[in-house]
Parts: C-alpha cells; sequence; structure tokens
C-alpha cells in the first residue's frame, strides 16, 4: 500500500460485545458522576481496520467533563442511513457495468451515431437512466446535457457531460458535486477502435453514479446536489474542466467540495492478495491547512461511525504517482475536492482485460454505500457551530466553547493529532468541554447531531497552539 494513514486495529466480535457492554456501563456512570469524555483513539498500527473502539487509559482522561460515552460505531449507526445503505442493489450496480462494457469501446472518437457501439451509445444510456429516475423524482431531480467542443489526435467531435441536479431546501447550504467519468481507452490511448471494454474504470463509477441518483432522488437535502457523467477524462479531463469553468464558475454556483468517484469496483490486487473491506480517498496537501484533506478527514470519520464493514484509508497525496482525475480539475480552481478508489488497484485495468470479471459485487455495493453515506452526511446534516474558541484555565485546563445549533441534540468533537490524517473522536451533549487534554493534540473540529444521531459537517479547524485558522470545510 502506498502512503496509507494510521490504520485501525480490527477487534474481534467477541471483544466488541463486551467492549459494547462495558461502555454501555461507563455512560451511565459518567451521566451519574460527570466524568470525563470516552475517546476513540487510533492505534498506530498496520491494517486491517476495526469495527470497534479502543477506549483511552483512565489515567490519560480529563477530570471536569461530561460527555456522553462514545459506543461502538457500528452501534451508533442512524436508522436513515442504514435504510439509505440497504437500497444500494448489487444486481442493479452490475446491470450498469455490463451494459456500458457492452458498448465496446467508449473513447472519445469512437461513433457517436449508434445505439450499440462507442460514446455516443453510452451517452444516450447514461442520460436516459438519469431522465427515467427524474420521472419518477415528482419534481425533485432535472437532468440536462452540457455540450463542449474536444480536439483530440486530430478529430474535433461534441462531447457531452451529463448533469442531474436535487436541489437543496436551506438557503445558504451550499452545493456538493459528484462525478465519475464515462468514456474508456484501451492500450493504445489515440485507438478509436480497438476494445475498450473500461468496466472497472469506469464503468463502476458511472454505475455508482446513476444509483446514487436513483437513491438521492428519492428526498431533498439541505444542500444542493449535483451528480455529473464526465466525458474526455482519459484525454486531459476535458470534460471536468469544462464543468468547473463553464457550469460552476459561470453561475456563481457556491461549491463546497467535489466527490471524484473512479475505479471502485475491484478487491484484488494483481498478486491476487484481497483488500475487501477498505477504500482509500486521495486529496491535495498540506495536511495542515488543506481544505480538500479536511474533507478527507471527515469522509473517514463519517464512514468509521455509519459504515463499520468499510474503513477509509486517506491518502497523503492528491492522486497515485503520475496519475490524475476529475478531482485535478476542481482543486486547480480552488475547490476542495477528493477521490474515491478501491485499494486493491490492479493497474491491468487500464487495457482490453478491464472487464466486468474484474469486479467483484460485494466490495462494489460497500463501496458506493460508503460514498453516498458521505455525500448523504455532508450535504443533509446539520450545519457546523460557530463562534469555536479554546480558553486557557487557571488550573491547566482548557475550556472549549461553541455557538449552539438549532436542532441539535448532541455534538461530536474531532481531534486530531500532529502530522495525523484522521481524527480521534468524542461526543457531548453540551455546547462547551473542560479537559486538561486539549494541548497534546494539534487542532480539533466540532459537528453537530440531529435527532437521529446524525452528525452534519465538521467545522473548520481549530489549531491548538494559540491561532485559530477558519478555513471553508
Amino acid at each position: 500500500m502506498e502512503n496509507t494513514a494510521t490504520s485501525r486495529t480490527r477487534i474481534p466480535g467477541w471483544m466488541i460485545a463486551i467492549s459494547a457492554l462495558a461502555l454501555s456501563t461507563l455512560a451511565c456512570t459518567l451521566a451519574a458522576d460527570s466524568g470525563p469524555p470516552t475517546l476513540a483513539p487510533r492505534v498506530s498500527a498496520t491494517p486491517p481496520p476495526t469495527i470497534g473502539y479502543a477506549t483511552i487509559e483512565p489515567g490519560e482522561l480529563p477530570d471536569q467533563a461530561s460527555p456522553v460515552a462514545t459506543l461502538p460505531a457500528q452501534q451508533r449507526t442512524d436508522t436513515g442511513v442504514t435504510g439509505l445503505m440497504d437500497q444500494v442493489a448489487s444486481d442493479r450496480l452490475m446491470a450498469h457495468v455490463r451494459t456500458l462494457q457492452g458498448f465496446y469501446t467508449r473513447h472519445v472518437n469512437s461513433v457517436q451515431n449508434r445505439d450499440d457501439r462507442g460514446i455516443g451509445a453510452a451517452k444516450r444510456y447514461i442520460e436516459g437512466q438519469m431522465r427515467d429516475i427524474a420521472n419518477q423524482s415528482q419534481g425533485r431531480m432535472t437532468v440536462f446535457g452540457q455540450d463542449f467542443i474536444l480536439d483530440y489526435s486530430g478529430v474535433r467531435t461534441t462531447q457531452t457531460n451529463i448533469i442531474a441536479v436535487i436541489p437543496g431546501t436551506e438557503p445558504g447550504a451550499g452545493t456538493y458535486v459528484i462525478g465519475a467519468h464515462y468514456d474508456s481507452r484501451g492500450n493504445n490511448e489515440a485507438d478509436s477502435t480497438g476494445y475498450a471494454p473500461g468496466a472497472n474504470d469506469n464503468g463502476t463509477g458511472v454505475a455508482a453514479l446513476i444509483e446514487m441518483s436513483r437513491i438521492l432522488s428519492q428526498r431533498q437535502r439541505r444542500a444542493t446536489i449535483v451528480l455529473v457523467a464526465f466525458s474526455a477524462e482519459e484525454v486531459g479531463r476535458k470534460g471536468s474542466i469544462a464543468f468547473v469553468e463553464n457550469y460552476i464558475q459561470a453561475n456563481n454556483i457556491d461549491l463546497r467540495s467535489y466527490i471524484n468517484v473512479d475505479a471502485i469496483g475491484s478487491q484484488t490486487y494483481a498478486n491476487g492478495t484481497v483488500a475487501d473491506d477498505q477504500i482509500r480517498v486521495f486529496s491535495q496537501g498540506p495536511n495542515e491547512t488543506s481544505p480538500s484533506r479536511l474533507v478527507a478527514r471527515q469522509a473517514e470519520m463519517v464512514v468509521l461511525n455509519y459504515v463499520p464493514q468499510m474503513e477509509i484509508v486517506v491518502q497523503d497525496a492528491l492522486d497515485r504517482q503520475g496519475r490524475y482525475g476529475d478531482h485535478f480539475s476542481f482543486e486547480e480552481k480552488g475547490y476542495p475536492a477528493i477521490r474515491f478508489i478501491e485499494m486493491a488497484e490492479n493497474t491491468s485495468y487500464l487495457d482490453t482485460t478491464d472487464t466486468i470479471d474484474g469486479v467483484s459485487p460485494g466490495y462494489f455495493r460497500r463501496a458506493t454505500q460508503t460514498i453516498l453515506v458521505t455525500i448523504d452526511v455532508m450535504a443533509d446534516g446539520l450545519r457546523p457551530p460557530d463562534n469555536i474558541s479554546l480558553r486557557a484555565n487557571t488550573n491547566e485546563t482548557q475550556t472549549l466553547v461553541w455557538t449552539d445549533v438549532s436542532g441539535a441534540t448532541g455534538y461530536m468533537v474531532a481531534l486530531r493529532s500532529p502530522d495525523s490524517m484522521i481524527y480521534q473522536q468524542f461526543e457531548v451533549t453540551q455546547t462547551s468541554e473542560t479537559w486538561d487534554g486539549f494541548g497534546q493534540y494539534a487542532a480539533l473540529a466540532v459537528a453537530a447531531k440531529n435527532e437521529r444521531g446524525l452528525m452534519g459537517r465538521l467545522s473548520p479547524e481549530v489549531f491548538i497552539n494559540g491561532n485559530v485558522t477558519l478555513r471553508n470545510p
């Protein structure tokens, strides 16, 4: 694995059950005795991931806090999130991939006037699926195409991005974009007639996009969600560049973050090793100050809490060495952007062997669920608290305070150790926390939880060295 973050350590099921019982008992004790927060610390170890929490040593706990104890991740799952995940169907996902592969090639210079072959057939299929979903959404989703001119390998063509919009209900909540490219290529990137099935790269991303459109369009979220299928990613991401410049910037859209979905269906490395419960997220550094890295950290925290069967492994890079994706087009214009990609990347999928045989239905479904829950939390969770500050006290403690969020029933405090790309966390019911342990961390952020237990977006990070830097989350 390359550039992996500190990983969680897997805990056997019998230990999880015992830990859950112990933590439940601890929660009662804390409520009665106003005890310290129960942190969910990360263990400095290599994979595999955990689906539960270890607790901090008693001697390290603060003496003056009054929060709710942290429960194991799988026991804190919001019922709405569970219902959302259950709707993801592997048979629909695989059917989309099979259809896209069946067009033989989706090269940008392939034929556009046939319904059974080429990029034109792929465009009409994706747009048709999106329009069918929109027609069943009772007006919640609209679909349209964005044409752009492409000059590639001596050929000029009109390419099309397919855009679906689900408007948000809350003014000022911003817009979140999920994208996946639908063009493909074979061994020779200029060959427009050779076999280029593109099942995993990126039939899986497009299939996930269509399935998420179907599920997300069933109701509106607080923020606006835009789902877009790009053409011409394989030839310099021309489609996403046109989208950012001629749609996002031209319409002055308040874009909070972009999520790129590209190659999420394989759980097997070229050497046969399996990684069926991990998915990578790439984002631009530097780790301390990048808005994109903050989005990646939040995604990891969301999945830790709501998708126990998967782990996000945050990468300390914008992408793999010498590689790129459509998230580059957003990052270049100053928008926070992350990329989801399978853990077990098989580089042979760049050629004619990238067929549906290499896609694992179970892993593909879990990967789609992971991305779906991430966007649901970011677009529908409560807004983050304002006016966060860390105040020094005379007894070597510090008090963290913030403004109450309307509708919040609790808060999640995320703590980042120096040089860490992921968070530890604890939960509280009040809007302040006094502790002598904040100083061991480099930064913190706070998210509100609603009445269903769903966390919202994290606040900008507060740096604990005395300076507070506010950044767009």
